[in-house]
């Protein structure tokens, strides 16, 4: 990674990333030699991710002929346009952000009883306060639903949280960010003043 100082290494805060997020990307190879990305619901769970998806298609057949997949978690904080900056300039146009890559091997369950876990732990995942009945070994439905493991082998993870960058500068993009005061802005300054050590004080 170019940018070390960027670099999650806490495995805790890896994980709080991946429990966050509910979409990632899969990137597998496709026959013809080019990667082939899809979205797809997740779930991550006892160290590994999970998915579902129909027995057929695309993606299906590509990890049938080669295991070796990467997958791609974001959270887009906020996004600093011009008038971030004491002068505009479109060099300074910047996103931050968190982000997880996952490369490793992807294993088509077979287990019926182990499809049903995971299932849970997809819907638990999306929908934290729905009661259902739970799905078990014996659901009909789980026959026609294949469910997908990625045993990772490397995690690499990333927060663009201004690091490194001058004191001053900071201060301001983070009274810039109070005062537009859009959705993702009081997230995003916790998060930078967390990276900087400042605590929650504005």
């Amino acid at each position: 990674m170019r940018r070390k100082q960027c670099e999650i290494l806490d495995h805790q805060e890896i994980c709080r990333v991946l429990t966050g997020c509910t979409i990632g990307r899969l990137a597998t190879l496709g026959v013809d030699g080019y990667p082939y990305i899809t979205p797809v619901n997740f779930v991550w769970w006892q160290e590994a991710i999970y998915f579902h998806s129909a027995p057929a298609g695309e993606k299906m057949e590509n990890m049938r002929r080669e295991p070796k997949v990467c997958f791609e978690v974001d959270v887009p904080l906020s996004y600093l346009g011009l008038g971030s900056a004491a002068h505009p300039d479109p060099c300074r146009l910047h996103q931050l952000y968190h982000c997880v890559i996952v490369r490793g091997q992807a294993t088509l369950l077979a287990d019926a009883e182990e499809k049903a876990r995971i299932l849970n732990a997809l819907v638990r995942a999306h929908e934290p306060t729905a009661i259902y009945p739970p799905l078990s070994a014996r659901t009909p439905a789980l026959s026609a639903c294949a469910v997908v493991k990625i045993h990772p082998e490397q995690i690499s993870a990333k927060s663009d949280l201004l690091q490194g960058k001058d004191g001053k500068r900071v201060a301001g993009i983070i009274a810039y960010l109070l005062e537009r005061g859009e959705e993702r802005d009081v997230q995003t300054v916790e998060a930078i003043q967390a990276s900087q050590g400042q605590g929650n004080s504005a």
